[in-house]
């Protein structure tokens, strides 16, 4: 399928800043819900990156999700001429998320009395 190269653009740029890209199968409809694009011209896009195998693409429950391989990086960063340092939101490294710590031997409570209790009273 021939896409305007400016549309295609948009798709792969998006695509390299995030990582992932969500399409429901709606070949239809008029835009996609992140892209300032067409639906079937991001579904086709990404179809033809797949193929080259610069994406996986995962189906489930209409929707299409296609995530980037390390392949896929190097070749949109040639493409779009980004420079080495800069890598999708998916491959940055992100701290731990500090988890509360519990005393010694407490067990986190669970929302107060059992329902055992409630039906003897």
């Amino acid at each position: 399928m021939l896409i305007p190269r400016e549309e295609r653009k948009k798709i792969h740029q998006y695509l390299f800043q995030e990582g992932v890209v969500v399409a429901k199968k709606d070949f239809n409809q008029p835009k996609h819900e992140e892209i300032d694009t067409r639906n079937l011209f991001v579904i086709k896009a990404l179809q033809s990156l797949t193929s080259k195998g610069f994406v996986k693409t995962q189906f489930s429950w209409q929707y299409y999700y296609y995530t980037l391989t390390d392949e896929g990086v190097e070749f949109l960063r040639t493409e779009l001429n980004i420079p080495e340092g800069i890598l999708p939101l998916t491959r940055l490294k992100t701290a731990p998320a500090e988890r509360p710590r519990l005393g010694r031997g407490a067990a986190p409570r669970r929302g107060g009395e059992s329902y055992r209790r409630r039906a003897r009273d």
